[in-house]
């Protein structure tokens, strides 16, 4: 796919534009979040934080180790996000925003600052995951991060799919 056809109509002009990447690994969320970063979006990695500080791929690092490191970086990544917010810069958050709760939590932030919120949807069944990650899990770098085909089984089974959230869905393959 053309990088113009990336989600043509962000083209990094509105002022305090949150765009949200929701989707699993695998489904492209790093590709589109990089491709509106070249666009002017500031864009937001918690795996390239985590990557930065530690300087090798997260699954390495034992479980509570590594929800310990991501949550702090969470964190960090959203008080930046207000400050950005407050600015209204255009920004991307590259983040699965699995769950409905977290989704929720960021869109009522992104409106109380007098902001827009938009949710990209990247959607694709298993066998596609698991095809893309499969590639992907012969890279290194920040945006490959190992997923094993168990934890890719857990993540599908427990992601709370945006239905009737505003929601853009694109189909991935």
């Amino acid at each position: 796919m053309e990088e113009v056809d990336l989600l043509p109509h962000l083209d990094g002009t509105e002022r305090g534009l949150v765009v949200m990447m929701c989707g699993l690994p695998g489904s492209g969320k790093s590709t589109y979040a990089q491709a509106l970063e070249r666009r002017g979006y500031t864009r937001l990695s918690i795996d390239e934080v985590v990557w930065a500080r530690i300087g090798h791929d997260a699954a390495d690092l034992d479980p509570a180790e590594y929800e310990q490191l991501k949550s702090a970086v969470e964190q960090e990544q959203w008080e930046y996000l207000i400050r950005l917010m407050g600015a209204k810069v255009p920004v991307v958050i590259d983040y699965s925003f699995w769950s409905r709760a977290v989704r929720d939590r960021y869109k009522a932030a992104i409106e109380s600052h007098g902001c827009r919120w938009e949710l990209i949807r990247l959607k694709a069944d298993l066998e596609t995951l698991r095809r893309r990650l499969a590639a992907r899990n012969e890279r290194t770098g920040a945006n490959s991060v190992t997923v094993s085909d168990e934890l890719l089984e857990r993540y599908f089974a427990n992601f709370e799919e945006p239905i009737g959230e505003g929601e853009r869905v694109i189909m991935q393959q």
